[in-house]
């Protein structure tokens, strides 16, 4: 990878105000998706098989699990919207980058006269070979796109990960940045990936410590309702909650 030249030096003081400006968004969404949570919809995206191999046997230590792992699945999502948002404002005050209109593209931005277009992603292992190869054609149509609108030729191809490590980033149609190489790779500044590390962690524990009430409050909810719908004599009816989950007729 070509090393860029700053025009622009990045002040660590503005990114850390971005980010305790805008964590409390991530924070927020976290806790209305938590309130927006309907027992029934859990149960049919969650596979009761799995629940029943690990041999859970109280309503409670079920709704917990389950609930655990459908926020887990919702949290990695919501906070890979605010890294993407992240990594965007930190192009802006490097080198001009902005959110791109193209389909399946994050962020682009021009240096040294190469186009660069960017997909962020969370970490690096993302997706499987179906999802990989829609981002590459995501990438071919938006380089069609761009060479037809304008005069730049040059115009490079960046999966952009904002964790993790990929010690081959050079995967023939694009570069693939893991951690600190794709933190440097939009800012010039190789400690930046642990320099944002801290803000991060911007009133966290009052913004915890409201959730967990919310979350409390669902547990209890939702496991009464269990206990009422899919317990017999106080023990798990397993076949009631399987035809609820899979059966055509419910």
């Amino acid at each position: 990878m070509k090393k860029m030249k700053n025009t622009k030096q990045i002040k660590i003081n503005d990114v850390t105000k971005y980010v305790e400006n805008n964590i409390g968004t991530f924070h927020q969404a976290k806790l209305n998706g938590l309130k927006k949570l309907k027992l029934s919809e859990v149960l049919r995206k969650k596979n009761p098989y799995l629940f029943k191999a690990k041999n859970i046997l109280t309503a409670q230590d079920l709704i917990k699990a389950i609930i655990d792992s459908f926020l887990s699945s919702k949290e990695e999502t919501i906070f890979g919207t605010f890294l993407e948002g992240l990594a965007i404002y930190v192009s802006n005050e490097f080198c001009g980058g902005k959110k791109s209109a193209a389909a399946g593209i994050d962020l682009e931005f021009e240096k040294e006269k190469i186009k660069y277009i960017v997909a962020i992603k969370s970490g690096p292992n993302w997706g499987n070979s179906g999802q990989i190869n829609k981002m590459k054609e995501d990438f071919r149509r938006a380089k069609r796109i761009l060479k037809t609108n304008s005069q730049i030729v040059n115009i490079v191809s960046v999966n952009g990960c904002c964790y993790g490590k990929d010690s081959n980033p050079d995967k023939g149609e694009y570069l693939k940045l893991c951690g600190q190489r794709f933190w440097e790779f939009i800012s010039d500044n190789k400690n930046l990936y642990k320099e944002i590390i801290e803000p991060l962690g911007h009133k966290a524990k009052e913004k915890n410590e409201n959730f967990q009430i919310a979350y409390s409050q669902v547990i209890n909810k939702f496991t009464l309702q269990f206990a009422q719908d899919f317990c017999k004599d106080g023990i798990i009816d397993w076949n009631k909650l399987v035809e609820f989950n899979s059966s055509d007729n419910i």
